[in-house]
């Protein structure tokens, strides 16, 4: 009875589509952010497994707070950035080519 038992304490592993799913997102989502390493995961058997503690670690780092306290004022949005000034590259004329048929009769013109 005790191997049971140690088997019934092992974590319950989740599937990426399963935690897809919990977290309304694509499992392509959930694959990828693990392995970027940016999720915890686990890797047994070369699939990507998840704990009810890694889906809580998930939604704690991707979860956004308030900065700023009720009531107070929205700053006003930054101007968009100029480019500053560079010293100048020197600039190269292109010319066209001439036309491989006006080059072609220019040729038989001055053959005969």
């Amino acid at each position: 009875m005790k191997v049971r038992q140690q088997i019934t304490d092992l974590p319950q592993l989740y599937s990426a589509a399963d935690v897809a799913q919990a977290l309304r997102c694509s499992e392509w989502w959930v694959k990828e952010q693990a392995r970027r390493g940016r999720i915890p995961f686990t890797k047994p058997g070369g699939s990507y497994r998840f704990t009810v503690e890694h889906v809580a670690e998930i939604m704690r780092i991707f979860e956004r707070r308030p900065t700023e306290s009720v009531g107070t004022a929205v700053p006003a949005p930054r101007a968009p950035r100029r480019r500053t000034a560079t010293t100048p590259v020197p600039v190269t004329s292109l010319k066209a080519r001439t036309p491989r048929r006006a080059r072609y009769s220019q040729s038989q013109s001055t053959a005969a």
